[in-house]
């Protein structure tokens, strides 16, 4: 309990600041501030965490089960538009069906997933969180994501552009780098160095979400975002929490992964509402919500594993 307190404090006090930045600082802030973190922070601080991280033989399993966490979220998000449709007569239109879609599909689980991440578990356990995200998040965003979006989304899109993005993700080219680099020895000082700068990194992170907070104002889709935060944040790390110790999974372990499939919507989900013309404003209601539930679930989570 001690440490949940002192993570909400930390949590809540550095996305207030970003709050508070946000609503004074220029509109080009926030976007600057994102594209340092994707380019050189993110990949700066996967080298580092990884460097001390744990590998054990099971570690595959980690994008396994974010992939059934996001197709079970599709599934379940599927069902409740349809149930919808039998029982009010009505179906949302194809751009906030994919919004509603997304939303119970993809988590936060990098810039608020790995500080939650490693203040709950410990760096020992971190690399577990990294290959959930990376190998599983970000090509199930970018990929199922985007093919999504197109379906159901309007105009005209690049498919070849939306490839490069995803091929030349720097936090994929550091994350194979950061494998390699576990086998380098460097000395005590330059590894410290490379923790604090790490840690800097998420600390910015955490900064941004509350700056990109600030700028979000709209709640009139609260509703529908109710539905599509109880499949993400509740019935989906539930269902399959309850069946990780089939893969062997338990202990600190199972936590690392409980935390990341109970991550509210991320913010990539907003990133392809814009670019494919869907529900906007259902987007970030979720995103808005789900950070104050998050709130709610986390303790309930902790407890529960």
């Amino acid at each position: 309990m001690t440490n949940l307190l002192e993570l909400y404090v930390k949590l809540g006090g550095l996305v207030l600041v970003g709050f508070v930045l946000g609503r004074k600082l220029p509109v080009t802030v926030p976007t600057r501030l994102g594209q340092f973190l994707y380019w050189v922070g993110v990949p700066i601080s996967i080298v580092s965490f990884l460097h001390r991280s744990s590998l054990s033989g099971q570690i595959w399993i980690a994008p396994v089960i974010a992939y059934l966490a996001i197709l079970l979220g599709a599934f379940l998000a599927w069902v409740g538009i349809k149930v919808q449709a039998y029982f009010r007569k009505t179906i949302p239109q194809p751009p906030t069906q994919a919004s509603l879609l997304l939303t119970a599909m993809l988590g936060n689980t990098g810039f608020l997933g790995f500080p939650i991440a490693l203040a709950m578990v410990g760096k020992e356990y971190f690399a577990w969180a990294l290959f959930y995200d990376l190998l599983g998040s970000f090509p199930g965003a970018y990929g199922l994501g985007v093919l999504l979006a197109a379906r159901f989304g309007g105009g005209v899109h690049n498919y070849w552009q939306t490839f490069r993005a995803v091929l030349i993700n720097p936090a994929l080219w550091s994350f194979g780098f950061g494998l390699l680099f576990r086998e380098v020895t460097i000395p005590t000082v330059v590894e410290l160095c490379l923790e604090k700068l790490a840690w800097s990194i998420l600390t910015l992170s955490l900064v941004l979400i509350g700056m990109r907070l600030a700028l979000l104002n709209s709640w009139r889709s609260l509703p529908q975002v109710a539905v599509s935060l109880a499949i993400k944040m509740l019935l989906v790390p539930l269902i399959l929490g309850s069946i990780l110790p089939v893969f062997g999974l338990t202990g600190s372990i199972a936590k690392v992964i409980v935390l990341q499939m109970s991550m509210p919507p991320a913010f990539a989900t907003l990133v392809i509402a814009e670019t494919f013309n869907l529900d906007r404003d259902l987007a970030v209601t979720a995103l808005a919500a789900g950070a104050i539930v998050l709130l709610i679930t986390l303790p309930i989570w902790l407890w529960l594993f």
